[in-house]
């Protein structure tokens, strides 16, 4: 029996021919992250277990981008315990107020994860990294110190599902709204411990943004990564980024999966997950009238150039509903700078909107956007439990880029197309 693509980065990495599903290995790491929250238990550990030198200083990240700016003493504690260790060990690709951005936008803009890489990171949505056919998922603080130290991880080799694409995306309908109906159709836990496997036609279609968007949330789904073929859109996004070559690796035509859905892009529409869970999906026109107070789009899983362009296309010439609080997150320094270059952040300003400086911010109620009791937020971001963005009788609305900003106008969930 042939190898899935996440298998054969496993195999390669920890240096056997092929692995099984199930089976036990200790793998290579070509990196590891941490952010200001996880990094500094991962520190603690890394000293309780008596270790005094990292695996490689070019192979670890780490990125101040969760209570970033600082928004109270503790969170700048924790900062200190990570620029402390950054400078003593170091550590090239540590990024703080000024060159920061949230993480899994950063690594990849940055060309510091790339395909055919085994990464994991102390944060759930490392499976991001997917999107350019590399293995990568999130670890506990525990892991990420035992990573850092000796360069490798132990895993058991996850089974797989493919999700065949055809089609292609209709307007208005982006990468957020592919992954949300998917979460729709198997559940949160439909893909557990389990590598959500993308083939077909109607990847062609797909931006790297898209792309970036699915893979970061296939830990929604349960899964343990999400994956995409290299392809020419991956080659040419990691062209001129990336340093050193890069490694495509391909699943056997006799790999086995177990389970296979197909999916026609062309069909999807506009999706929005409800609360208190994202496999609660309804399409934009099964809304009903839902009203809101706030909008945030940004985010690790939606705050790239082409969602603020998205976001940018429908509040151009108009404005946002008095009652809604829209907050706006560019995920990185550089997307920031792009938007000020496309006239985007004039735009968002002009519509009643406010823009923050890159951070993860209210996506896990940190700060900039926390809500209170009976408030609505539509959002860009990756999770709705209860309470992730404030009080516990608020809710939170998963959406795309476009329904946030139509929701904005209209002061209710909406679609592009209604306002």
């Amino acid at each position: 029996m042939g190898m899935t693509m996440t298998q054969k980065i496993l195999a390669a990495h920890a240096g056997l021919d092929r692995v099984a599903a199930g089976q036990l290995i200790r793998a290579n790491l070509d990196m590891v992250l941490g952010n200001d929250i996880t990094t500094p238990v991962a520190v603690r550990e890394f000293e309780k277990a008596g270790f005094d030198r990292i695996f490689d200083r070019e192979k670890i990240s780490l990125v101040m981008d969760h209570f970033v700016p600082n928004k109270d003493i503790k969170s700048a504690e924790q900062c200190v315990q990570c620029r402390t260790f950054a400078r003593r060990f170091d550590v090239e690709h540590f990024y703080d107020v000024g060159q920061m951005g949230i993480e899994h936008a950063l690594l990849p803009e940055q060309g510091i994860v790339k395909a055919g890489d085994c990464i994991i990171g102390a944060d759930s949505h490392t499976c991001t990294y997917g999107a350019l056919g590399a293995f990568s998922t999130g670890v506990g603080s525990t892991d990420m110190a035992v990573g850092m130290a000796t360069g490798q991880a132990w895993f058991k080799v996850p089974e797989a599902i493919r999700f065949h694409l055809t089609g292609s995306l209709p307007k208005y309908v982006s990468g957020k709204d592919v992954i949300l109906h998917i979460i729709g159709m198997i559940g949160v836990d439909g893909a557990l411990y389990r590598s959500m496997e993308f083939t077909g036609p109607g990847i062609a279609s797909l931006s790297m943004d898209d792309r970036l968007c699915i893979a970061n949330m296939a830990i929604e789904a349960g899964g343990k990564n999400g994956i995409f073929p290299v392809d020419e859109v991956t080659e040419e996004y990691m062209r001129g980024r990336v340093e050193g070559d890069w490694v495509a690796f391909a699943p056997d035509p006799d790999a086995e999966y177990a389970e296979e859905y197909e999916i026609d892009l062309s069909a999807l529409k506009p999706t929005v997950a409800f609360p208190h869970l994202p496999e609660n999906t309804k399409t934009v026109d099964e809304a009903g009238d839902v009203p809101i107070q706030q909008v945030v789009i940004g985010s690790c899983t939606n705050g790239r150039l082409e969602d603020m362009a998205a976001a940018a296309e429908i509040l151009a010439g108009r404005k946002v509903h008095p009652d809604v609080r829209t907050i706006i997150i560019p995920a990185t320094q550089q997307v920031y700078r792009q938007c000020i270059e496309e006239g985007y952040i004039t735009t968002f300003i002009d519509a009643g909107c406010v823009v923050s400086t890159p951070t993860c911010g209210p996506c896990l109620g940190g700060y900039m956007g926390i809500l209170a009791a009976g408030e609505r937020c539509v959002a860009t971001t990756n999770r709705n439990f209860v309470g992730r963005m404030g009080h516990v009788k608020s809710e939170v609305y998963l959406a795309s880029p476009a329904v946030a900003a139509a929701s904005a106008i209209a002061g209710r969930i909406a679609g592009p197309e209604e306002v």
